[in-house]
């Protein structure tokens, strides 16, 4: 597999760090939050299940602004492949 040089921006990295702090966050903000700051600084790659679970968030009308962000930054570093 190609080594992975795409990475979470600083913005949405640190846009993810306030949601795992904010006591009202969804379990869907906590888990997308915290697949974007696993990949921040690091060659790791969206994987499968987390890039299942994201684009279903970006189909969904259900979702607000902030949580279709974080999975859009998931889905931008998914494999091609898949």
């Amino acid at each position: 597999m190609p080594k992975n040089t795409k990475q979470s921006s600083k913005s949405v990295a640190s846009h993810a760090g306030k949601i795992l702090q904010d006591p009202n966050a969804s379990a869907i903000q906590r888990s997308l939050a915290a697949s974007v700051i696993a990949q921040r600084g690091t060659s790791s790659q969206t994987g499968s299940d987390m890039e299942t679970k994201a684009s279903n968030v970006m189909k969904s009308d259900k979702y607000n602004s902030d949580t279709k962000e974080l999975a859009a930054s998931l889905v931008s570093q998914s494999n091609r492949e898949r």
